[in-house]
């Protein structure tokens, strides 16, 4: 009993994948219709250029004398990262850059990451204008460091990398999205495929019968020409 309903389920799997293969060409025209949408949507968006400046965090000594006096480093360069994105530091940045915008809206176009291990901030702006991207990371960096040496009463932090000027948008993706876009299109379309094929309990075929009736058939009656030929007007 237990190999029959085995062989029942393979023989499923196995039209399964015949009726994928029938329908492989929805599938395929859903994947080029889905990239092509994905590729026309991604082009009207507005690219967004992004420049990205470093600052250094020493301690008050510049010196370090212990493994302890390195673990406090790396968690003051947690609190300085914290410091970085506060609302007085980013006003002052507004201010000085003359920046038509609000505060909670130059920090969403702020990112600050600190590599691990190190006591390196790396600040990242970005901004639709390529320009005013370096203007802001590099702006950031200098009232994030005077601010930083105010708070903590420390060396001021040092400027490693000045914001770069750049050549080519971040975002959109173009290629990205439009792959993405085209294997989310075709993997809905295998979906719904599968889904109307498990809906569908019609009785198709003899095999049908035997499956779902638990019947045998004695006998099958042929179409005849005639009727195939009223089908198809």
């Amino acid at each position: 009993m237990k190999d029959t309903r085995d062989d029942e389920i393979e023989i499923d799997l196995l039209q399964l994948f015949w009726v994928m293969k029938r329908r492989l060409w929805i599938m395929i025209l859903a994947v080029v219709v889905g990239a092509a949408a994905m590729l026309y949507t991604t082009t009207l968006m507005e690219p967004v250029y992004t420049s990205s400046t470093m600052i250094y965090i020493l301690n008050k000594t510049n010196n370090i004398t212990s493994l302890s006096d390195l673990q406090l480093g790396t968690q003051l360069t947690k609190d300085y990262k914290v410091l970085v994105t506060s609302r007085p530091v980013l006003e002052q940045v507004t201010k000085n850059l003359g920046l038509n915008m609000s505060y909670q809206q130059l920090n969403g176009k702020i990112t600050v990451n600190n590599p691990a291990d190190t006591r390196i901030l790396t600040i990242s702006a970005r901004d639709t204008n390529p320009e005013t991207a370096r203007a802001i990371a590099d702006e950031m960096a200098s009232v994030s460091v005077a601010r930083i040496a105010e708070i903590m009463d420390s060396v001021p932090p040092k400027i490693v990398e000045e914001g770069n000027l750049p050549t080519a948008p971040s975002s959109p993706n173009v290629r990205k999205n439009t792959v993405l876009g085209g294997l989310a299109a075709g993997i809905a379309a295998a979906g719904v495929i599968i889904l109307l094929y498990l809906m569908n309990d019609s009785i198709r075929n003899a095999g049908d019968i035997e499956r779902y009736l638990d019947l045998n058939t004695l006998g099958q009656i042929p179409e005849f020409e005639e009727n195939e030929r009223r089908k198809r007007k």
